[in-house]
């Protein structure tokens, strides 16, 4: 139990942002170039692309759920399909499929994500996307490269150093060991330990190495994600009737 607990805590570290510590300096450090902060309109375009896939996504799985004589609850209606409520199996199975789940992937941290390939959220992102596979693939990759970056900072000296300070910090011997700790709590020993610090520095050259080793798996996400938006602006382009030649 106490090696499962030490497991928790440690995860809890793995997850904290990388925000600024209260008293530390925010500017950047002598002798250390900081890259350029992307443009906003970059930004707001970006997030405006993601709110189109994930409405047009929506709109295919309301679709599919009609056909099928079924309805998301009200509350999920307008936004992206909530887990059904649990005494409702039939809405379970036609939103998230059946098991044994037909898609897997582990990736470099050991961490194994499963998914079913049926299921009308399934069948939603195959119509936006194209190769269910495929885009499962790339999007688990992706969607988890921060987190293989902060796996590999654990054979680094002074990470390990700063993550023991950390965890004595955040589990004191003697005190009362909680899987997690309470989060101010993790934030303040992330500051006291260096933790923070040992990470922003250490980030960014582990970002671009699992970048670079998945380089593959980026651009079929970049590629597969263009066609996606592409299938969600024809599918809120508003419908156009055919009209006849003008006779004059």
């Amino acid at each position: 139990m106490r090696h499962a607990t030490r497991r928790a805590i440690v995860t809890a570290a793995a997850a904290l942002v990388l925000a600024g510590c209260a008293g530390t300096r925010s500017g950047p450090r002598p002798g250390v170039s900081t890259p350029a902060a992307p443009a906003a309109s970059a930004d707001t375009t970006r997030q405006q692309q993601d709110q189109l896939l994930k409405a047009a996504e929506h709109r295919l799985v309301v679709e599919c759920l009609d056909a099928q004589g079924l309805s998301l609850p009200p509350a999920s209606r307008a936004r992206a399909p909530a887990p059904a409520p649990a005494e409702d199996p039939r809405l379970q199975a036609a939103l998230f499929g059946k098991d044994p789940r037909e898609l897997s992937l582990t990736l470099a941290t050991g961490l194994t994500v499963t998914a079913n390939s049926d299921g009308c959220t399934a069948r939603a992102r195959a119509r936006l996307y194209g190769d269910q596979t495929r885009w499962f693939r790339a999007q688990v990759t992706v969607d988890n490269l921060r987190a293989e970056a902060h796996d590999r900072m654990k054979d680094d000296p002074a990470h390990r150093a700063a993550l023991d300070r950390w965890t004595r910090c955040a589990a004191p011997a003697g005190g009362p060991r909680e899987g997690r700790p309470d989060p101010a709590v993790a934030d303040r020993c992330s500051c006291e330990s260096g933790l923070a610090d040992v990470r922003a520095r250490l980030e960014p050259a582990e970002m671009a190495t699992v970048r670079t080793l998945h380089r593959d798996q980026l651009d079929t996400y970049e590629e597969m994600r263009s066609h996606a938006l592409r299938r969600a602006a024809e599918l809120s382009a508003p419908p156009t009737g055919k009209k006849g030649k003008d006779p004059s």
